[in-house]
């Protein structure tokens, strides 16, 4: 199934009908795991970016919306022992379902996500001495084989257009797969984690040569 979805999204992104406008976008992630647990989970700042075409079916008002998208998602976990960071880089492509009315537009589709790199880096207090202070370890590590590869979502989002090909926008999208690769023996408790992200961006869109 996995290779079905891929194959079906790769060949809308390169499938490029005669009313379709190439665009470029970026802008600012608040990603976060949910379903992380022994430390308070918050979000972090990152980033995406990528490409984008978007194809009209029924113009001016329905449009199909494929993205080819670089994403750096993951999650902040403090708490009085520990700082980390975990540092998740994603391919991910939506096929979004794009309405407008006027210069306002809502979208909706589904996403998949290719795991390209994963990173864990923090401060951990590994003890506390109440004459000598607190003993810090700090870590940079691969956690590759932490996460599935594979991530299944859903994004929904709104913005608006404006001159010159301009526009503004945010989504959220939302992981339907759990992508926790370490389980225990007994598979007991074991944390489902999904990915959560608020982006905010910019685009630009080419001008429509027909």
């Amino acid at each position: 199934m996995k290779r079905i979805a891929a194959l079906l999204l790769f060949s809308i992104v390169f499938w490029v009908p005669a009313h379709a406008q190439l665009g470029v976008k970026g802008g600012i992630n608040a990603a976060v795991l949910q379903g992380s647990v022994g430390t308070n989970a918050t979000y972090q700042t990152s980033y995406h970016a990528g490409i984008f075409y978007e194809m009209q079916v029924l113009d001016p008002i329905l449009s199909i919306q494929p993205e080819l998208l670089y994403s750096l998602q993951g999650t902040e976990r403090k708490s009085d022992l520990v700082n980390y960071r975990s540092k998740l880089h994603y391919l991910n492509l939506p096929v979004l379902a794009k309405v407008e009315i006027g210069p306002v537009y809502a979208e909706a589709g589904p996403q998949v996500g290719f795991l390209l790199k994963a990173r864990e880096n923090g401060v951990m207090v590994i003890s506390q001495d109440g004459n000598n202070g607190a003993v810090i370890a700090t870590d940079d590590r691969s956690s590759w084989n932490d996460y599935k590869k594979f991530d299944l979502g859903f994004a929904v989002g709104a913005g608006v257009k404006l001159p010159l090909g301009f526009a503004v926008g945010a989504r959220f999208n939302a992981g339907l797969s759990d992508i926790n690769n370490v389980k225990s023996v007994q598979g007991v408790n074991d944390p489902e984690l999904k990915n959560r992200v608020f982006q905010v961006y910019a685009s630009f869109q080419l001008p429509d040569g027909n």
